[in-house]
């Protein structure tokens, strides 16, 4: 009976050596070149091909089933929780949380064969080289550099509507700092969430940010998004906060790759967490996400120092002027002032004083009140429901009249009406 043995190109080569040595077309020494191993290795090798022939270099656990492979029930048992509840994880992700969950521990090369042969994962094609980029060093310490973008995503997949998710990322460590949810990357949304960064951690000497991303939003909410950069700029030239404008997206790499990672992980979390609104996702962010999320992600930064300052007593009472939405106006002849479709009434006592065609600035703050600001002064207002329509003086009325009759007419109204 004949039997076919497979061999690999490196067996067949070690066989033909080793039969030249039995034939003593070679010595031993000449075979261990030939094969790059030791003359002792080569003596083992020739006595298993004298005794077995070829089946002498074949290792004996061919074709036998590894001793390290899963149990068939503890194989059939990660199958069944893949495709219940991991079904779009990564192999990464998806191990986490067979150790975390179901405290099942295996390396992540196994939990990755088992979704590849279920179809649960598909491995990444070789990426074709791009652009050349050269790589910029992290800064030294923490708070020198933050990076702040936001990302527009279906973060509750169906449970909710699209939303963005504002994050700021330390360019030193990578740790998350703060991530907030919000409606949109409008105005006020931002504003809230650097008022609140700046109360807990105190002023980063610079913040990185996409220089274009803003002017292209097409959400309905998000139009005024060159009003949100112009705003945030005069905030931050108030704050002495250097703002540094980023030529394209792959130059914040840091917060890009973030918002790649959290849209991988943060989605499944709040999935997993049952969590379908902003207050419970920001609570869930703040607690529980972020701090587990820095612990294992973040670095430890090249020096000790932390680049924050602590907002000054002057500052701090300046905040909620600071992070409002300003817009310059003129006074009226009739000490009135216009701003969104309201009429608003300068009062007589004032702080400063005020004269027709003055510029006054327009202070529309978070909690949605309304401040009017000259020189430095708040001023004093009324709100009136509609302008008061202009008083017509008796000369301009009698000076439109061509004729003497006419006029004298005029004249004896005009005499009524002051008496």
């Amino acid at each position: 009976m004949t039997f076919l043995i497979p061999m690999s190109q490196k067996e067949l080569n070690r066989y033909d050596i080793i039969k030249r040595l039995i034939r003593k077309e070679i010595n031993g020494s000449e075979a261990a070149n030939l094969l790059t191993l030791s003359t002792r290795q080569i003596r083992r090798l020739k006595s298993k091909v004298k005794e077995k022939g070829a089946f002498g270099l074949i290792h004996g656990n061919r074709g036998k089933p590894s001793n390290h492979q899963l149990p068939k029930r503890e194989k059939e048992r990660i199958t069944f929780l893949l495709h219940r509840h991991y079904y779009d994880f990564g192999p990464t992700l998806a191990k986490e949380k067979l150790t975390e969950i179901h405290h099942i521990v295996h390396d992540p090369k196994t939990i990755r064969q088992i979704m590849i042969d279920e179809k649960l994962w598909q491995p990444k094609t070789k990426r074709q080289k791009s652009e050349y980029r050269s790589w910029r060093q992290r800064k030294s310490n923490f708070g020198e550099m933050v990076q702040f973008d936001g990302s527009y995503e279906h973060w509750f997949e169906d449970r909710a509507d699209k939303c963005c998710l504002l994050a700021a990322i330390d360019d030193a460590t990578g740790r998350i700092i703060k991530a907030k949810f919000a409606q949109d990357e409008g105005v006020f949304p931002v504003f809230n969430f650097w008022l609140e960064y700046l109360e807990k951690q105190g002023k980063p000497h610079s913040i990185y940010l996409d220089k274009f991303s803003t002017y292209k939003m097409t959400r309905q909410v998000a139009l005024e998004n060159h009003d949100l950069k112009t705003q945030f700029q005069r905030a931050l030239e108030d704050l002495r906060i250097e703002p540094i404008f980023a030529n394209s997206p792959q130059a914040k790499g840091r917060v890009e790759r973030l918002f790649g990672t959290l849209q991988d992980r943060l989605i499944k979390e709040l999935r997993l967490n049952n969590i379908s609104n902003i207050n419970e996702a920001n609570a869930f962010l703040e607690k529980t996400f972020t701090p587990a999320f820095n612990a294992k992600f973040s670095v430890e930064p090249k020096a000790k120092a932390n680049l924050h300052t602590p907002l000054s007593l002057g500052e701090r009472k300046q905040l909620a002027n600071i992070f409002s939405r300003q817009k310059p106006r003129i006074v009226q002849n009739d000490f009135t002032i216009s701003f969104q479709n309201q009429w608003y009434q300068l009062t007589k006592e004032q702080p400063v004083t005020v004269r027709k065609k003055d510029r006054v600035v327009i202070e529309e703050h978070l909690d949605n009140s309304i401040q009017i600001r000259l020189r430095g002064k708040y001023l004093n207002y009324q709100v009136i429901p509609v302008r008061p329509k202009k008083q017509i003086q008796p000369w301009i009325l009698a000076a439109t009249f061509k004729t003497p009759a006419l006029a004298e007419n005029t004249k004896v109204n005009n005499q009524v009406g002051h008496f």
